[in-house]
């Protein structure tokens, strides 16, 4: 009787286990080396493309409330950081009324003291012009 023949030729067969396959190729280089002379690889590319994507055009809708805003005026064009002035508006005399109606008379002068109670104008610095008014109604 004859011996068999190892199961496997190559590394590992003489415990009786397979050989280690090679890596596929291309496997095991630095990122972007070209493959090795001989071996099939990824075809290089000869020229490169440009991917242009168009975004749509975005529209920011500025919010004008108490405290100032960096904006551009529409007057002289500036870029600004609005000046604010506290106005005595509707919301002031309709909080007044309520006050009165109530029987608070002597507090009925306090929502003209109070800036929260009063409109927001924004005025530019640069030329003085308004820009924009924040009612609180």
């Amino acid at each position: 009787m004859s011996a068999p023949p190892p199961p496997y030729p190559g590394k590992g067969q003489e415990a009786g286990y397979p050989a280690q396959p090679p890596p596929p190729q291309g496997y095991g280089q630095p990122y972007g080396a070209p493959p090795p002379a001989g071996q099939p690889g990824y075809p290089q590319q000869q020229g490169q493309t440009t991917v242009v994507v168009a975004q749509p055009a975005v529209t920011v809708v500025q919010q004008f409330r108490e405290s100032p805003v960096h904006t551009r005026c529409p007057h002289c064009q500036a870029e600004v950081v609005t000046a604010t002035q506290f106005e005595t508006g509707s919301f002031t005399w309709i909080i007044c009324l309520v006050l009165c109606i109530v029987g608070c008379i002597p507090c009925c002068i306090i929502p003209f003291c109070v800036d929260g109670c009063k409109d927001v104008i924004h005025t530019c610095p640069s030329c003085h012009q308004t820009i924009s008014r924040y009612s609180r109604l």
